[in-house]
């Protein structure tokens, strides 16, 4: 029998709603094991307690290393042909330290106060809230959800050029490379969102963890193909193509000849697209309030961090180096769908097909924490509505009982329907890369760490440290604003030829 639950049963608005966190204990034992006066089944905020299963180094790793090996991976080798062999690898070491150094800052506010035993913040909001107050926190909000809104479509351009990029590299092999094998994205993009819609039905982000392996798991595998195949056209080549300072003036691409304006637009907007790359501490918090403790969460998210960080770096660089070896200032904007990556064309097949995969996990590792902005706002908005609070359980075979929530259905199938839309409307794939790097890059993963961090440790004005961390903050801010300029001018270059639904590749 399909049965109600009001919103106070929900584990998901459990979260929402928050039952007060239980006194902490003074006495000297507890103060050393803050756990012991607290149930088995619940944490010390009161919530369901976070398990080995999903709140692990490894998941924690897998999430992080999904939401940084994104599609960002594949335009690396175009952004490394616009700066060149010294700029272009130097940029992207730069940005992997300083994305490393700032989210070590962020971790250590998902505590307010004590970092083992102090307040929870669940979401990036709640950190800038309890740290910083005021202005900052709708700023920052208005800033992160935009940023998420605008990866989901980032995702679904991605995504629908590497669904076509199969069925392209098929049909070049069938016709022996005598027929262009034109088609339109808009059936792709569609693909792509009906398989979101179904997705975005898991309830919370702690129980996405299985699709964020996956997810990584498929990132290691196209860009290992990506990689294979540079090399293998680098051999081809007999040499390294590409030089010092990046695409040359005067250069033929497919968008016509590069004038000295346009060389320096796509310089910044490169600039963009490799802050995309790193895009992750947008839902870092989000990701470390699924972590299990102790050890404290902090910890396990740092350790979790370098490896990730490492990791998806040593891939950037090869990927993208042997991608502007392989293809000089030609250097397509999807490495896996440019000029030349028709043969061996089952490699490419498993290459895209491994890209799809990522990004429908990638998806919802972005969006799992909108979603649940929306609803929390909702549930406290209308408490009372069986529209917004009411769940029913729905048996499904071989798999158990599905909690249905009215309101989730509709908000989130609409959302993915808008991102789908406008999609169809923008596929501009590297163009919107760079602005949401540009965007996301000196607010979420800069400024508001370097804030926290000087307000929860209380660094005065003028000291050493603070310099040192103000450089830091105002030489990304400049970075931040070039790129975003040089990606929108991208974008007016690009509406020049552009017709609204009939993008054709």
């Amino acid at each position: 029998m399909i049965v109600g639950h009001l919103v106070e049963e929900r584990h998901d608005v459990r979260h929402y709603l928050q039952v007060e966190v239980q006194p902490k204990a003074h006495i000297e034992t507890e103060a050393t094991n803050p756990q012991a006066n607290y149930s088995n089944c619940f944490d010390d905020d009161g919530r369901l307690k976070r398990t080995v299963v999903a709140g692990n180094f490894w998941t924690t790793s897998s999430h992080i290393i999904t939401a940084v090996i994104g599609s960002g991976v594949l335009s690396l080798a175009w952004a490394i042909a616009q700066l060149g062999w010294v700029a272009g690898p130097t940029v992207l070491i730069l940005f992997a330290l300083v994305n490393l150094y700032t989210a070590n800052l962020l971790s250590q506010c998902y505590r307010s106060g004590d970092p083992v035993t102090g307040q929870r913040n669940y979401t990036y909001m709640d950190a800038v809230k309890a740290n910083l107050g005021g202005k900052k926190v709708i700023f920052c909000g208005l800033i992160q959800y935009l940023n998420l809104f605008g990866v989901a479509i980032g995702y679904t351009i991605a995504a629908s050029v590497s669904m076509m990029a199969i069925k392209r590299s098929n049909c070049f092999q069938k016709s022996g490379g005598k027929d262009p094998c034109h088609m339109s994205s808009n059936g792709y993009m569609i693909t792509f969102g009906i398989i979101e819609v179904l997705f975005s039905q898991i309830p919370d982000f702690d129980q996405v963890w299985w699709l964020s392996i996956v997810a990584a798991i498929m990132s290691f595998t196209y860009s290992t193909a990506g990689l294979g195949l540079g090399i293998g056209k680098v051999a081809g080549n007999g040499s390294f193509k590409g030089s010092l300072t990046g695409i040359s003036i005067g250069t033929l691409t497919s968008a016509g000849t590069v004038t000295g304006t346009q060389k320096l637009w796509r310089s910044l907007q490169a600039l963009g697209a490799i802050a995309f790359a790193y895009s992750f501490s947008i839902i870092l918090l989000e990701i470390q309030d699924t972590i299990r403790s102790p050890p404290a969460e902090y910890k396990t998210m740092k350790k979790a961090t370098l490896f990730s960080i490492i990791v998806t770096t040593t891939f950037y660089l090869l990927c993208g180096c042997m991608g502007y070896a392989a293809f000089g200032d030609l250097a397509p904007n999807n490495l896996l769908t440019g000029f030349g990556f028709y043969n061996p064309y089952w490699l490419i097949d498993i290459a895209n097909a491994a890209i799809v995969v990522h990004l429908v996990g990638a998806y919802q590792v972005f969006c799992q924490p909108l979603f649940a902005f929306v609803e929390k706002w909702s549930a406290k908005k209308w408490p009372k509505s069986d529209l917004v609070t009411a769940e029913y359980e729905i048996p499904i075979p071989f798999w158990g009982v599905y909690q249905l929530n009215l309101f989730r259905l509709v908000w989130r199938t609409i959302f993915v329907v808008l991102t789908t839309l406008i999609s169809m409307l923008l596929p501009f794939f590297n163009d919107v890369v760079g602005i949401l790097g540009a965007m996301g890059f000196w607010p979420l993963t800069v400024y508001f760490p370097i804030e926290m961090y000087k307000a929860q440790k209380k660094i005065g004005r003028g000291t050493t440290r603070w310099l040192g961390l103000q450089i830091l903050n105002v030489s990304c801010f400049f970075i931040t604003l070039v790129a975003a300029i040089g990606s929108v001018a991208g974008v007016v270059l690009d509406l020049k030829t552009y017709k609204p639904f009939k993008t054709r590749y």
